[in-house]
């Protein structure tokens, strides 16, 4: 359901035309701005009450690209989390890190005017479950075209997901939070959530 949600919701995305891809970017993205409420001038209004920009935010991808990344990811992890905790919880578990990873995103730059969208954060939050409840799960890794997903081999979830969140850590850190990109906040903030949420 969450998969075939954030399609339907790029497909209207890229079916309304490159200048209402923008517009719906900025109505329905988090920013940090309009959030916090700041004095900062932003020429888009959002579309929807500001708390309920970190909602919808988690519905929208910048591309396809972007799009496919995350859904491979939760297809791959997620449904493990899900038989764990049941339907239900798993929706609130996957809503509560999506916030947290939003925090995690805007708090460090509240007046930024970048609106942040995607749902790698709370995406982030089922992989520190995994890592919690499945860490001698093994993970087949692969390179990604235009490699045509040549295989490297096969891994314990333990070393794949530490070593993604110590990237993420460290790009969150190296990094300047003034311009579009990718969130790495926001992937520190939701996998901690999602380590957090688990014993709960």
């Amino acid at each position: 359901t969450l998969i075939g949600a954030c399609v339907l919701v790029f497909v209207w995305q890229w079916s309304s035309g490159e200048a209402w891809f923008g517009a719906i970017v900025a109505g329905l993205g988090a920013t940090p701005e309009v959030i916090f409420g700041s004095d900062g001038a932003s020429d888009e209004p959002t579309w929807v009450a500001p708390w309920a920009t970190v909602f919808t935010s988690m519905f929208l991808h910048g591309s396809l690209a972007h799009l496919f990344g995350n859904m491979l990811f939760l297809w791959v992890f997620g449904n493990n989390i899900e038989d764990a905790m049941g339907h239900g919880r798993f929706i609130v578990f996957y809503l509560v890190c999506g916030c947290a990873a939003v925090l995690a995103q805007v708090v460090p730059d509240p007046g930024s005017l970048v609106p942040m969208v995607g749902a790698s954060g709370a995406i982030s939050g089922v992989l520190g479950a995994y890592l919690l409840l499945y860490p001698r799960a093994r993970i087949l890794i692969a390179l990604p075209p235009p490699l045509i997903f040549v295989t490297v081999g096969w891994f314990r979830a333990i070393w794949v997901l530490t070593a993604w969140f110590a990237l993420q850590l460290l790009m969150s850190i190296g990094l300047p939070g003034d311009g579009g990109g990718v969130a790495f906040g926001a992937h520190v903030g939701g996998f901690i959530a999602g380590l957090a949420l688990i014993p709960l």
